[in-house]
């Protein structure tokens, strides 16, 4: 019996170390109680065999097997006890291994995330700057002008050559070669066959210039878009008009010419 007593107080010892502190107080007063009784009991034992010894006994005997029983049942109350607490106590190591198992699991999820942000910083930092568009560089008036000019007359362009001369109008309305530019667009109207547009075209001409000499150019083309249409008269007024403001001019010659057909 003192050995199974003996064999349970040590298991108590050893759980005691993971019990909290009021668990732990419980049980150093319960083990101090049966210490204690236990230590009454045996020398309760000793003063028997004593008695037995001298003829007697019988009375501590009877004592001593009361002592024995209630001993027995606060040890099976005890017990009771103290399996209880192993079994909270089990279920406290199995909550921290889980923990344990989540802290780890997280761990190892911010060391790959703080390992990809380091990989893309290293990248970045590799990578060469970024090197700003370059603007196109500006074109002159005179060579906005050109490139008008040239899509017209040498490539037959008219939709890029109009383009390109109405950005020149645009941006340099003021400039000496307005006028010419006025005048082309409506040549790229005339090469189109886009004969009313043509038209309209060259009396801006007609009406801005005055009279520059490009006016004459102007009548003259314009005159050649009436009669495209198949409106005769209006080509002869036309001509007739440009003979009378540019009687000496080139354009006045060919219109007369005309005029005789």
């Amino acid at each position: 019996m003192k050995a199974c007593y003996l064999g349970f107080l040590l298991l108590v010892m050893i759980l005691g170390g993971c019990a909290n502190p009021q668990q732990q107080q419980r049980i150093d007063q319960d083990l101090a109680e049966m210490k204690r009784r236990l230590a009454a009991n045996e020398t309760a034992l000793v003063e028997l065999r004593k008695a037995q010894a001298a003829g007697g006994g019988q009375q501590q005997l009877a004592g001593l097997t009361r002592g024995q029983a209630d001993l027995k049942a606060d040890f099976d109350s005890f017990r009771n006890q103290v399996l209880s607490m192993q079994g909270d106590v089990e279920e406290q190591a199995a909550a921290r291994q889980k923990l344990q198992a989540e802290l780890t699991s997280l761990r190892d999820e911010l060391r790959f995330k703080v390992k990809a942000i380091e990989e893309r910083l290293a990248k970045l930092e590799k990578a060469p700057p970024k090197v700003a568009a370059t603007a196109p560089a500006p074109v002159s008036a005179e060579e906005l002008y050109q490139q008008g000019l040239d899509a017209i007359r040498n490539q037959n362009n008219f939709a890029l050559g109009r383009e390109r001369l109405q950005a020149f109008l645009k941006q340099y309305p003021k400039h000496h070669l307005a006028v010419n530019a006025t005048y082309w667009i409506g040549e790229a109207w005339y090469g189109e066959k886009k004969y009313e547009n043509a038209i309209l075209q060259f009396q801006d001409v007609v009406e801005k210039y005055g009279d520059q000499p490009k006016v004459a150019s102007a009548l003259l083309k314009q005159g050649l878009a009436f009669q495209a249409l198949g409106d005769k008269d209006n080509a002869r007024v036309i001509w007739a008009k440009l003979q009378e403001r540019f009687p000496k001019s080139p354009e006045a010659k060919k219109a007369a010419a005309l005029m005789k057909k």
